[in-house]
């Protein structure tokens, strides 16, 4: 596979398998005399790890992160920064049964169909596991974006899972309190009881997250092949098991009216004001200032213990139950992972946009 490397400016290279000795990221274009310390991104790892809940596969590890260069002195120094994270609760034995078979809704078949090997063993490369390397890289961003544009905040939260949304007003401050990241209390509860009977079952179930970026610089993305939404999605869409994006509004566009989509300005005491942010922060691929807002939908884990029909390498029907740990809804831990990746995106950009334009904007307004 030649294509593990996201971002242009600001780009990072992931490596490793789920059952490997070790997985990790490479990061380049990082800028000179940012503070950086293994502490420092330990906490966003310490987010998406498994094991932190009942509602989490039950695999341990403490996804502890290292720095192997870049850095001197607790500050980076322009070169290649190299993560690493040990893999120490690998069980292989449990992917013993499909080393034959394929698991319906993996990526096991198109891995043989394309390459002719794969690694059953946990998926290798296909395995969600890869994200803890994205959350490395993520937080080197935010450490950078803290020096660049202090006010910046990235915040993820699901608002879905399975068929159950959010009831009642959102409260922010409720989401490092229960372990879905969701914005209320009584969700949270009512989530619980939902998703332990699916975890009992052996099933799975998909979810919906939503992540919010305020203080953006407006003027971030170009036209036409360089839009800040265009690589805001692929993003999202390149996280394992995320089927869907949405910007702003997002498919519930295509319901309003010219009325309703467009979001009236004003000219307020710092500059233009927004009545509305249908469009999601981000018109003609360029930020606005406005609050970036992007959802993704998260599919069904497909390891689950109900029996399903596939296939096998030599061609014969079978039926398989996949064991193992697993996520009854990998949706969870893939929260600080869309965070990680917001991060990227909108650092990389920042970085394009200065190199372009220079600091600030060129065209001033009132």
């Amino acid at each position: 596979m030649s294509m593990n490397t996201f971002g242009r400016l600001f780009r990072f290279t992931t490596w490793g398998e789920s059952h490997g000795p070790a997985l990790g990221a490479t990061v380049d274009g990082c800028p000179p005399g940012v503070a950086v310390s293994e502490e420092m991104l330990q906490v966003w790892l310490d987010k998406r790890k498994p094991g932190t809940s009942k509602f989490t596969t039950q695999r341990r590890e403490a996804d502890q992160v290292e720095i192997l260069s870049g850095t001197f002195e607790g500050r980076t120094t322009g070169t290649p920064i190299q993560l690493m994270i040990r893999n120490t609760d690998q069980r292989s034995k449990d992917y013993g049964d499909i080393a034959e078979k394929f698991r319906p809704g993996h990526a096991d078949i198109t891995y043989w169909q394309k390459y002719g090997i794969r690694d059953y063993r946990g998926g290798g490369r296909s395995s969600a596991r890869e994200t803890a390397a994205r959350v490395a890289a993520g937080g080197i961003a935010r450490a950078v974006l803290a020096d660049l544009v202090p006010a910046l905040e990235i915040r993820g939260y699901m608002t879905q899972i399975g068929p159950h949304g959010i009831e009642g007003q959102r409260d922010m401050t409720e989401i490092d309190n229960n372990p879905f990241w969701v914005p209320s209390a009584a969700t949270a509860d009512k989530w619980a009881e939902y998703l332990g009977g699916i975890r009992k079952a052996g099933s799975s179930v998909g979810a919906v997250i939503e992540l919010v970026a305020r203080n953006v610089p407006a003027g971030l993305g170009a036209p036409i092949y360089a839009k800040l939404d265009t690589d805001l999605a692929a993003a999202m869409m390149s996280i394992n098991a995320v089927k869907g994006v949405e910007i702003g509004e997002g498919m519930n566009a295509a319901s309003l009216t010219g009325e309703e989509n467009a979001d009236e300005m004003h000219m307020g005491p710092e500059g233009p004001e927004y009545a509305s942010n249908h469009a999601g922060g981000i018109l003609g691929g360029i930020s606005t200032g406005q609050d970036l807002v992007v959802r993704f939908a998260v599919k069904p884990t497909s390891s689950i213990l109900t029996p399903r029909r596939t296939v096998t390498k030599s061609g014969e029907d079978a039926d398989l139950i996949t064991k193992g740990r697993h996520d009854p809804c990998v949706g969870i831990r893939a929260v600080p992972v869309g965070e990680a990746m917001m991060a990227c995106v909108i650092l990389d950009h920042l970085l394009l946009h200065r190199g372009q334009v220079g600091e600030g904007l060129r065209g001033k307004i009132g």
